[in-house]
């Protein structure tokens, strides 16, 4: 694969300056707005860091993703991690479904396929009950903590989606177990690498997606083993069987890295809630603070992530096309 630039040549120097250190107000003002896709794209919508309860920007941030999907044809939601802030969910039945999820997200377009994975603030609770919240509502498919999907694209081409479970692949929170993460300790680090490389290998789509909720790459004042963990565990074997872009959620802004010996596209999406602020680190191509959420779009040829903040204008767009 190789990589079109030419967007990011032209914009770097303003967005660096508007975008990585306060609120983006030059960059949302001159950005146009995402409102059609060529019709014959296979696009998903990528969200995570949601669940407060309505407030901050999540409730604008559901709005825009319907309106979105009036426009655009859309296949589904992948719904990156920490749909549960704080404590996480107790019961299929407790209330935070609601208030998080189901009166937030109710937009007509919006009924369509969720596929979630857990993060961190879930495991702060009962992740079966994530797991076990199909059985009661039909838009919510979660076959298990980790899976994956292929799809048809276009007449000749093909994409792989691999959900993970991040969490439990990070020491710090088998340390913290017992007290806040209580699933994490159950969890077998080396089962779930050996089934992201079997499935990997064996994945010959045309394209190829790896969604986690941490970042393998990020600027962050998170724990710096976060990151550590799934560079020494997880990224050899994206890097070993040619992923196209790994996907995650966790820290609350946009951003877009590059590293050295890598050829895969390290994408942080957004929270659709509240954010943080962020600057540019070695590899930085695009950071922002903007909430949001991103758009995925798969042709035969090119695929295409699109960074929206809450009004759905373009901050970034992340291209990839076949050789």
């Amino acid at each position: 694969m190789k990589i079109n630039r030419t967007f990011f040549l032209l914009l770097a120097g303003a967005w660096m300056l508007t975008a990585c250190n306060g609120t983006p107000t030059v960059a949302t003002n001159t950005a146009e707005r995402l409102t059609s896709i060529d019709e014959d794209n296979f696009n998903f919508i990528v969200a995570n860091d949601l669940g407060r309860n309505g407030y901050y920007d999540q409730k604008p941030i559901a709005e825009s993703m319907g309106e979105l999907a009036e426009e655009i044809d859309i296949e589904f939601v992948a719904a990156a991690g920490d749909v549960h802030h704080f404590e996480g969910v107790a019961s299929v039945n407790d209330p935070l479904w609601m208030t998080n999820y189901e009166l937030i997200y109710a937009h007509p377009e919006l009924m369509l396929d969720w596929y979630p994975i857990l993060g961190n603030h879930e495991y702060r609770g009962n992740t079966q009950a994530v797991l076990d919240y199909g059985d009661v509502s039909r838009r919510w498919v979660m076959p298990d903590r980790y899976y994956t999907k292929s799809f048809e694209v276009g007449d000749s081409s093909t994409l792989r989606v691999v959900w993970i479970d991040t969490t439990p692949l990070i020491d710090k929170y088998h340390k913290e177990s017992e007290e806040s993460y209580r699933d994490v300790a159950s969890q077998d680090i080396d089962e779930q690498l050996r089934w992201i490389d079997s499935t990997l290998q064996q994945a010959d789509e045309t394209w190829k997606i790896v969604i986690g909720h941490h970042p393998v790459y990020a600027e962050t004042g998170k724990d710096e083993e976060e990151r550590l963990n799934l560079q020494e565990r997880l990224d050899p074997i994206l890097r070993k069987y040619g992923v196209d872009m790994y996907i995650c959620g966790h820290i609350h802004n946009f951003q877009h890295l590059r590293v050295p010996g890598s050829d895969i596209d390290y994408v942080v999406n957004t929270s659709g809630s509240l954010s943080r602020k962020v600057s540019p680190i070695e590899g930085t191509v695009f950071c922002s603070p903007a909430t949001g959420f991103s758009v995925v779009s798969a042709s035969n040829d090119t695929l295409t992530l699109y960074m929206l903040d809450k009004e759905r204008h373009v901050l970034h767009t992340v291209e990839r096309t076949r050789d």
